[in-house]
């Protein structure tokens, strides 16, 4: 029986891209630090993730599952 403990898993940070631990002894995970997570929370805080859509025309009906198309 080994009693050697698995490596943990490697993850790449989404801010950095540098190595991460992905387990719950790193509090940031999938980040690799506190400063990577607070980018992060940061860009996400000025909306820069969005979803790219089409604008709809100024005389569309908006909101209504039932009314549109």
């Amino acid at each position: 029986m080994s009693t050697d403990k698995p490596s943990p898993t490697m993850v790449t940070c989404p801010t950095c891209g540098g190595p991460s631990v992905f387990a719950p002894s790193n509090k940031f995970r999938p980040f690799c630090s506190e400063r990577c997570r607070n980018i992060d929370l940061g860009a996400w805080a000025n909306e820069e993730f969005r979803v790219p859509a089409q604008t709809p025309p100024e005389d569309a009906p908006f909101g209504d599952p039932k009314t549109e198309p």
